[in-house]
């Protein structure tokens, strides 16, 4: 990835929320990977698909119409999966190459069907639900929770209290699954997306990728001490001693009390040695 976060990527980002095409915004993500890449045919290929189900739509098609016809054309026509198979591809957090494999994870899948939607005309918004990105819309009666990366199925309130049963364990009560289902901001979905990639270039100890993603998850969100730390290994595995040993002490006096305190504080001393060395 690109080592400074696109100006582009601000600006969409700095917009009301509910003006920010989030395919845009991955798109913006996939181009520090693939400096080649036009973010403009991407997004044309999406509206190329929204026009082809809008002449198989009948007029005043309501919301339930809407989503059957979007998961026919990309999970039946178009042939969509998830990734099963190579789940930490990097490859599988950046839009283009989804549309192009028709593979992908539950984020990127949902940012995809996020954005065909909306031009669809469907209000469409992510969530951030613990374990598994998914989609909401609002319909008659209440909101229709839908899970792209398993085909577009719709989940019911027991199915969203059972999975979160089985990640979290103990009784999860309709309240709690209720309060779950808020619409995470553009920021919030770019963010996870990142953090996705941070992940899996930590998993291969591709620390330079690693950094970068890091870089921009700091630029996005700077109260996010946790990076401070991560990154800090990062530089400490890129033998960036000094970067490293500042990093660490930042977030020691960022957040003094945090649990993994100690931890840290061995690494600083590891680090002034290891300057010292230099010297």
């Amino acid at each position: 990835m690109a080592p400074k976060i696109p100006a582009r990527l601000r600006e969409i980002l700095d917009a009301p929320s509910e003006s920010v095409c989030l395919a845009e915004a991955a798109l913006q993500i996939a181009q520090g990977q693939y400096p080649a890449l036009d973010p403009a045919f991407c997004l044309g290929q999406i509206e190329e698909w929204a026009g082809r189900i809008r002449v198989g739509l009948r007029i005043g098609a309501g919301v339930p119409e809407v989503i059957g016809a979007m998961n026919f054309l990309l999970f039946q026509e178009l042939g969509f999966r998830a990734d099963t198979d190579n789940y930490y591809d990097p490859r599988n957090n950046f839009l283009n190459e989804v549309m192009e494999r028709r593979r992908g994870i539950p984020i990127s899948l949902s940012i995809l069907y996020i954005a065909l939607g909306r031009r669809l005309g469907l209000d469409l918004k992510g969530v951030s639900f613990p374990g598994h990105f998914l989609v909401k819309c609002p319909v008659d009666g209440g909101v229709a929770v839908i899970d792209p990366y398993y085909c577009g199925i719709t989940l019911s309130l027991e199915d969203l209290q059972k999975r979160l049963r089985e990640f979290r364990g103990g009784e999860v009560s309709r309240a709690i699954v209720s309060e779950l289902l808020v619409a995470a901001t553009p920021r919030d979905v770019v963010v996870r997306v990142l953090r996705n990639l941070k992940g899996n270039y930590l998993r291969e100890r591709e620390f330079t990728q690693a950094l970068a993603a890091i870089e921009w998850i700091m630029a996005l969100v700077p109260s996010e001490t946790d990076e401070l730390r991560d990154r800090g290994i990062v530089f400490q595995e890129l033998d960036c001693f000094r970067a490293a040993l500042t990093d660490f002490e930042h977030y020691l006096t960022a957040s003094p009390a945090a649990p993994d305190a100690e931890a840290v504080r061995f690494r600083v001393v590891e680090m002034r040695k290891a300057v010292a060395r230099l010297n």
